[in-house]
């Protein structure tokens, strides 16, 4: 009888060595320290400070600052005044923002056209507004408006009447409008034409090549192609609605029976703080005009961004 050899018996697997983790590189960090310094030193302390003073209330005649909670929200959610200055913005914000990016997606569209000549000197007149500061321009505004000088006492006195009055109760709402969209229609233009500079090329060939007219371009092909310039645009300009302050707040030295301390949220904010010495119901009132910017400004974002819309 022959043996058979055993077969051999295989060896057992060595345990694989641990792949060494690669050392964290902290040199990116060391370049944008410099930005995290100043961001958290202008934005994320302020913010802190004035959550934390929102948490509060002077107690004038008990003595010193007692922890409330959230009895300062509780306040400003019942505010009548902060919620006619809330519903006063957002009537500003339905009515003017649409009309200054249609008129700056007008100009921007004309501008890339190249059918409009000089569109160089058209391009810096309408962006030259947005380079005047804002106290300078309501200032500037604000004497055109005069009813007892300036452009509209003119024309009162030209005709004889006294129906040109930009700063009346009816019409104040719509001059300050009128303000912001002449400063601000030079921005938004830039913005939609730089959108539309950086559109292929090859997009239009073929659009020419179809036999797609001025107007079918511009809906089928530059519109689409600057739907996220336009999201950014209107996410700006809801934002500085919100923040409607420097333009009410100068002409209102010069109609102070219109233009109360509650005529934007903003202003609620500041006279509650400079003139009231109301330092925490003031911290309340710009913390919660925040998130209420915040959530609304998301929301745009987030149908703006949507595919298939």
């Amino acid at each position: 009888m022959t043996s058979t050899a055993a077969p051999p018996v295989p060896a057992p697997p060595r345990r694989a060595t641990a792949a060494r983790r690669p050392r964290r590189n902290w040199r990116g960090w060391l370049f944008v320290a410099p930005f995290m310094l100043v961001f958290a030193l202008t934005f994320v302390a302020p913010v802190g400070y004035a959550f934390v003073l929102s948490l509060f209330r002077d107690q004038a005649f008990f003595g010193g600052t007692v922890f409330v909670g959230a009895d300062n929200y509780a306040q400003v959610l019942a505010d009548p005044k902060f919620w006619e200055a809330f519903r006063r913005v957002l009537l500003f914000l339905a009515v003017q923002v649409p009309i200054m990016l249609v008129l700056a997606l007008i100009a921007a569209l004309a501008i890339d056209s190249a059918r409009l000549h000089a569109a160089g000197f058209f391009r810096i007149v309408i962006f030259l507004p947005y380079a005047v500061p804002a106290v300078v321009a309501a200032l500037m505004w604000g004497f055109i408006y005069g009813d007892h000088f300036g452009l509209a006492a003119d024309l009162n006195h030209l005709l004889g009447t006294d129906a040109v009055r930009p700063l009346s109760q009816n019409w104040l709402l719509a001059s300050i409008g009128n303000v912001v969209t002449w400063e601000f229609v030079g921005y938004n233009m830039l913005i939609f034409y730089s959108a539309l500079k950086v559109i292929p090329k090859e997009l239009f060939e073929a659009a020419a090549i179809d036999g797609a007219g001025a107007f079918r371009t511009v809906f089928s092909i530059k519109l689409p192609a600057i739907r996220g310039a336009i999201v950014i645009a209107t996410i700006f300009s809801i934002i500085g609605s919100f923040q409607l302050f420097n333009e009410p707040n100068i002409m209102r030295n010069l109609v102070p029976n219109v233009i109360g301390t509650f005529y934007t949220p903003n202003m609620y904010a500041y006279n509650l703080s400079f003139a009231g010495q109301q330092y925490n119901y003031s911290a309340t009132v710009a913390i919660v005009m925040g998130v209420i910017t915040a959530v609304i400004a998301y929301v745009v974002q987030l149908r703006g961004t949507r595919k298939g819309m």
